[in-house]
């Protein structure tokens, strides 16, 4: 699989420019950017300068600019996932800030520690994983965008014509997209998940893929972004495209997940599962519809599987999204509730397959895209199913295998690789790769918008429900707890950096970052730990009567009890909350 494109590009760095050559065969064309204006230039290969310190990299990710200047982003190593219709397409495993200034001398302190606070932003967004990119094929367009498209479309750059919900470096080539003829040296980059897999089903040969697209619009991660902004891009938004390759013909089948499109909020406040909010001085019936009239103008028809509690704190949420739905009057939106816990409690799995006959006639209809090896359309998908929980990951993820591994089974037929009477779920080998594959898509999501691996993927893996799957879940579901109280708002703080919701500006003066915490956020948790610890060792170290001893325990005791009351009671100023973007106030 190491085409000629794995040789990539070379940087040089001389005291003065960043020189970047093209990685065309034979090309001259090399871009300098200048270290002390910033500004980006095409030259030739004779102007970089023998003296320069020169190294190869993969690609280059963007600019951005921090409090000590400009910084350059480039991939330093990729790894090859797979071809697409014969183009390389790579997974970018590692990357280099580079700055533009030799030092940080003209820096103040808490300049030049904020500098550095940045610095491991932008790198916490870029050892996330799952970024991919591809130098001469858009990732960004499904098999039928892309099938139907203009010649002044082909015409344009990568960087021009992808979708820029999908392009997560966007913002970091703004400089380039402003100069066409730098354009060659920007690659759109994707977030999400890709997996290739040759497969085999009565011994024919084809090509297995899924791609999950991860929007850039309205990013983060959980609890701390939900719902939708005022322009109806909706949190956790993700496309997944499952695509079949065979002896010349292909077909791909998208579905699309994302939170309940009107404005609701759950901060974090230090509870195990924060009750969601839903606003009540927004107008929701203007948001909804501006998400939907995007999707429809996309993707067509819409059937919203909604997979949340019908009781308990998710209640609200699912009778407020029927009622908006419906109040929409829109025949291109269907709306189905599913309660999947419920449904599925004491492990009763088989019951998905309800939800999955329940809209068997609508996925018919919606139907898949498909062109046969002559390169003739035989059919297009004509809509989307837009299935949510609360947080679009573990339950989300189990309902769109089911409903992909439902498409594949008729596409397969109709590429003449399963013979009629066959069924999916009865090619062991296949149904191996499958499962695996769909778990490790939820996996990536899951890392991306949670923090931590996926729940349930003993179930998408194995199709049984494990003790051991249990065991894991609670392991993954105390990590979330940490990650979300206590480092998740410097995530998202990184992800608005990244994404370039939040500017930093050359100025002297401060920036969000110095928001000093009150003194109770201090003192609090050392009392608890004081009296807690007390408490114990009065336990150890008995008194002279037992009634002595029951009153240091039960003082101690008491102690730390109201104090663990008082910290859950302002559980709001206690976790790591973004300082860098206000999102919109739910509250």
């Amino acid at each position: 699989t190491n085409n000629e494109y794995s040789r990539g590009k070379n940087v040089s760095q001389a005291p003065e420019k960043f020189y970047i050559e093209a990685c065309d065969d034979g090309a001259d064309a090399v871009l300098a950017i200048d270290r002390v204006s910033n500004e980006m230039t095409l030259t030739g290969k004779k102007d970089v300068p023998p003296s320069a310190n020169t190294r190869p990299i993969c690609g280059i990710m963007g600019t951005v600019r921090l409090v000590a200047g400009m910084y350059l982003i480039v991939i330093t190593k990729k790894r090859n996932v797979g071809s697409l219709l014969g183009h390389a397409v790579w997974k970018a495993v590692d990357f280099d800030v580079i700055s533009y200034k030799k030092t940080v001398l003209h820096l103040t302190e808490d300049q030049t520690q904020d500098n550095k606070t940045f610095l491991s932003m932008i790198n916490n967004v870029l050892t996330t994983d799952g970024f991919y990119f591809c130098t001469d094929y858009d990732l960004t367009h499904t098999l039928q965008r892309l099938a139907d498209v203009s010649h002044d479309f082909q015409e344009m750059s990568l960087l021009e014509r992808a979708d820029q919900r999908f392009v997560w470096n966007g913002s970091l080539l703004r400089e380039f997209l402003a100069q066409p003829e730098l354009h060659k040296f920007a690659i759109p980059v994707v977030h999400g998940f890709i997996v290739m897999k040759p497969c085999r089903i009565n011994g024919k040969i084809f090509e297995w893929i899924l791609i999950s697209r991860r929007s850039c619009f309205r990013a983060g991660v959980r609890y701390y972004v939900r719902g939708i902004d005022s322009e109806g891009h909706a949190a956790n938004f993700v496309e997944t495209e499952q695509i079949v390759l065979y002896n010349g013909g292909r077909a791909s089948f998208v579905q699309t997940r994302g939170s309940m499109p009107f404005f609701w909020s759950q901060r974090p406040n230090l509870k195990y599962k924060p009750k969601p909010l839903i606003s009540k001085n927004t107008n929701h019936m203007d948001g909804i519809q501006r998400h939907f009239d995007s999707q429809v103008l996309i993707y067509g028809k819409q059937t919203i599987l909604n997979l949340v509690n019908q009781k308990g704190s998710e209640k609200p949420l699912e009778q407020a999204f029927a009622k908006m739905v419906s109040g929409m009057e829109n025949g291109m939106i269907k709306y189905v509730a599913f309660d999947f816990h419920k449904e599925c409690s004491r492990m009763r799995w088989d019951r998905l397959n309800i939800l999955v006959d329940n809209v068997a006639e609508t996925q018919d209809e919606y139907s898949y895209f498909m062109v046969d090896t002559e390169g003739k359309v035989l059919s297009q998908q004509k809509g989307t199913f837009r299935s949510n929980c609360m947080d679009c990951l573990d339950r989300t993820n189990v309902i769109q295998s089911m409903l992909a591994r439902r498409s594949i089974q008729s596409q397969l037929q109709r590429m003449g690789v399963l013979h009629v009477a066959q069924r999916i779920e009865e090619q062991a080998d296949f149904e191996k790769i499958y499962k695996n594959a769909w778990a490790d898509n939820a996996n990536a999501c899951a890392k991306q918008y949670a923090g931590t691996g996926a729940l349930k993927t003993d179930f998408t893996r194995t199709g049984k429900r494990t003790q051991m799957g249990l065991v894991m879940d609670g392991v993954n579901s105390a990590i979330r707890y940490y990650k979300n109280n206590f480092s998740d708002g410097f995530r998202q703080d990184s992800i608005d950096l990244f994404l370039g919701n939040y500017a930093v500006y050359e100025t002297d003066g401060p920036t969000p970052l110095r928001i000093q915490k009150d003194w109770k956020f201090l003192t609090l948790p050392i009392i608890m730990v004081v009296a807690f610890s007390m408490c114990i060792i009065c336990l150890l170290m008995a008194g002279d009567t037992w009634t002595e001893t029951l009153a240091y325990v039960l003082f101690w005791g008491t102690a730390a009890a109201v104090t663990a009351a008082v910290i859950v009671f302002n559980g709001r100023d206690f976790v790591d909350a973004p300082k860098l973007v206000q999102k919109e106030k739910m509250d």
